[in-house]
């Protein structure tokens, strides 16, 4: 037992060591993905985990109530919930308005909350840039300000009346913009606006004639007991109020990310596909090329259990530290990518929660082993004269098939051939080109949707939800035509190896160097024609099953697919043109011994 560990942790460390291109090709393609299935958990994270932050750093309240009356009467009630026994602290009542803001000549909805210059005891909203509030100034939310693009110093107007822009702060007693729960006072259709705080003394000058709303922030004996705490059930005397605990505070902020959460989800899936066809083709090639050191190996009486041990050891190696290195990347760059946590206090922190850990990992690890287990096991069963003869699968002969080859050009019957001993490798290059056809599919398809921006009451601007998902599905189409151009190469690679042979005894019975390299590029090409074929439908579907209605033009579609195919025949002919133009006679010399 102690031999056979010795002798694969050898051949392990020798592999390692040898085959340093591709053991870095390998480590790329799992580590794409796995940064984009991390990315897409991590949303969730740049939501919760912050706004636990904020709350924190705020003194957050654990639920805030808004009656659904106003002036005195309002004072009245909520004076009586603050001394109820399941409450512990409180801060306010506080005057709410349910105003305009025209900034940039922009005018939208706002929520206007007066508050005193000292700090509260619950809800102190924390002041990102510059000061709190002061007379003549407010102090706005800061991704309400990012959305309007406002400036310390910036003079906006509130109903008709001046301010003077003193700060930016963020706040755990309501969502984010736009979701705030803007509506008239004692009303409840709540609409989307952002929100802004004015010193206690000149909320009243800006409401003018409105009547004042009041808010009442509560800190509770039992922090998840939420409304339940001071409202029993179908008690009518709390009915039109507002109970929004912190539960549902974080809830309606992370409503923001659904939907980019969604397309990084899905997209990862696509992209765990597209690394699962580099691998097999990175695994395939490696196989091939090792298939004689397997004859070797069994010659010298190693079993199928040591062989598959040799390598299958190798890939998981390297698919531990593809998950460390897909972990940390997508990780720290999406609060970067998608500043998800604008309205809140810190970033995701330093170290990622178990969850996040384990199912990278564990992604990591089933790519490694999905795509290497087939190939491995086939050559650990294979017989040990047939792997040291190193001999390809033979192409089915069928009549029809023989009729039609000898009315094919040579550089098509070329590349018939070679899909024909290799079929398993035409298959990844149709799922490699369907995968990527159908990403790329989805975002024309984003784009093609009308656009649906944010009503604000007085103006629209774009919606932040929108702009999210679209550039979540960029990311996604970036890492799908990065890792088809990977697996591209990698399955030019693998043919140029794998074909030298043939091309060679093709060239000495009449074929050209030029018709070698071609029929090399053209079995790339036609598998990748299906795959497009396929992908274009596929992606507008599968973007059209979680959201829109509207299809892209033809145009676009036709071009993209057009493009699609260019890409990999150019890919293709270079490398397939420079094997081809070998002098045959060193080819069979060297495939001979």
């Amino acid at each position: 037992m102690a031999g056979r560990m010795l002798l694969i942790c050898r051949l392990l460390t020798r592999g390692l060591r040898r085959h340093r291109t591709e053991n870095v090709l390998l480590l790329v393609a799992i580590t794409a993905a796995t940064a984009t299935m991390t990315l897409g958990l991590t949303l969730t994270e740049l939501v919760t985990r912050p706004y636990e932050r904020t709350r924190a750093a705020t003194a957050g309240p654990d639920l805030v109530v808004e009656p659904g009356f106003t002036g005195p009467k309002a004072l009245d009630a909520l004076a009586r919930l603050a001394s109820l026994p399941a409450v512990t602290e409180h801060s306010g009542p506080y005057p709410l308005a349910f105003l305009t803001l025209t900034a940039r000549d922009t005018t939208v909805r706002v929520i206007v909350e007066g508050r005193d210059q000292a700090p509260a005891a619950v809800n102190r909203p924390a002041v990102t840039d510059g000061t709190w509030v002061r007379p003549g100034g407010v102090v706005v939310e800061r991704t309400f300000a990012d959305a309007l693009g406002m400036r310390l110093g910036d003079t906006v107007s509130v109903d008709g009346h001046p301010l003077h822009v003193t700060g930016f702060a963020v706040t755990a007693a309501r969502p984010v913009y736009p979701q705030v729960h803007w509506h008239l006072p004692g009303g409840n259709l709540v609409e989307k606006g952002g929100l802004v705080w004015v010193d206690h003394g000149d909320i009243t000058t800006l409401a003018g004639d409105q009547p004042l709303s009041y808010t009442l922030n509560l800190k509770l004996v039992d922090r998840d007991a939420g409304a339940g705490a001071i409202r029993p059930a179908g008690d009518v005397r709390f009915r039109g109020w507002s109970f929004r605990s912190a539960r549902d505070i974080a809830h309606s902020s992370g409503r923001q990310n659904r939907q980019a959460e969604t397309a990084l989800v899905v997209g990862a899936w696509l992209l765990t596909g597209l690394a699962v066809v580099g691998i097999a083709g990175i695994v395939a090639g490696r196989v091939i090329a090792r298939r004689r050191r397997v004859g070797l190996l069994k010659a010298i009486g190693a079993g199928p259990g040591v062989i598959a041990a040799v390598h299958l050891a190798e890939y998981l190696v390297i698919g531990l530290a593809a998950a460390g290195a897909g972990l940390a990347i997508g990780w720290f760059t999406a609060p970067v990518l998608f500043r998800s946590s604008a309205g809140f206090v810190g970033s995701v922190g330093v170290k990622p929660p178990l969850h996040v850990v384990v199912t990278a990992t564990a992604l990591a690890l089933a790519l490694a082993v999905a795509a290497t287990l087939g190939p491995v096991l086939r050559a650990a069963a294979t017989s040990t004269i047939q792997a040291l003869a190193d001999a390809p699968t033979p192409p089915r002969r069928r009549r029809w098939t023989i009729w039609l080859s000898r009315r094919l050009p040579t550089a098509l019957l070329i590349g018939v051939r070679i899909n024909a001993r290799r079929p398993h490798r035409a298959r990844l290059v149709t799922v490699n080109t369907l995968i990527t056809t159908a990403a790329l599919a989805a975002v024309l398809t984003i784009l093609a949707q009308d656009d649906d921006p944010l009503n604000l009451g007085y103006s629209e601007l774009p919606d932040p939800r929108n702009e999210r998902t679209l550039q979540a599905m960029l990311i996604v189409a970036g890492v799908a035509c990065f890792l088809a151009l990977l697996n591209t190469i990698v399955s030019t690679w693998t043919a140029v190896l794998d074909t030298q042979h043939p091309l060679a005894v093709a060239r000495a019975l009449g074929a050209t160097p030029a018709q070698a390299g071609l029929g090399l590029a053209v079995a790339q090409l036609i598998p990748a024609v299906p795959g497009v074929a396929a992908g274009i439908p596929f992606g507008i579907g599968l973007y059209l099953f979680f959201d829109g209605e509207r299809y892209p033009p033809a145009a676009w579609t036709l071009t993209t697919a057009a493009g699609v195919l260019i890409a990999v025949a150019t890919l293709t002919a270079a490398p397939a043109l420079a094997a081809a133009r070998r002098p045959v006679a060193d080819t069979l010399r060297s495939t001979a011994t």
